[in-house]
């Protein structure tokens, strides 16, 4: 059985782990399909911080993922198809977009399961972005109260 999730996977974090373990819980093989910055700005404001390379080299190092494939176009199927799925996992925030309704479609037609997750409450890229910035504007601030 293979396990199918994707994501931008953008500054790995115990959330993005707790989500991948999960997944491998559920059959014998996990792959991840990762978004390329091109997908990722569509639907986003800012590009990843970590090249895609750099994020698929972290997420092919995690023992309880299995294979890391890059997509460069907002859509499912095609993923789906290419590993072969079994299970596809998505986040609470899936919602009724085209490519959403093209790939449950997809999955409900071959008899494929599709399995809704819902995020770590613990941490997210989007938090651990807005500390970093705080983080430096706060030195910043110090060091000019300093001198």
């Amino acid at each position: 059985m293979i396990v199918y999730t994707v994501g931008t996977f953008d500054l790995l974090h115990v959330g993005h782990l707790a989500l991948l373990q999960y997944c491998k819980s559920l059959g014998g093989s996990l792959a991840v399909g990762v978004a390329s910055d091109r997908v990722v700005n569509s639907y986003k404001p800012n590009v990843p911080v970590i090249p895609l390379e750099q994020r698929m080299e972290m997420l092919k190092a995690l023992s309880c993922v299995d294979i890391v494939i890059a997509y460069d176009e907002l859509e499912y199927v095609s993923g789906c198809k290419e590993v072969n799925a079994d299970i596809f996992v998505i986040g609470e925030d899936w919602g009724n977009k085209p490519h959403n309704l093209a790939v449950e479609s997809y999955l409900k037609s071959a008899g494929k399961q599709i399995k809704q997750v819902s995020y770590n409450p613990r941490t997210s890229s989007t938090t651990i972005k807005k500390n970093v910035v705080e983080q430096t504007y706060n030195i910043r601030n110090f060091k000019m109260a300093v001198a």
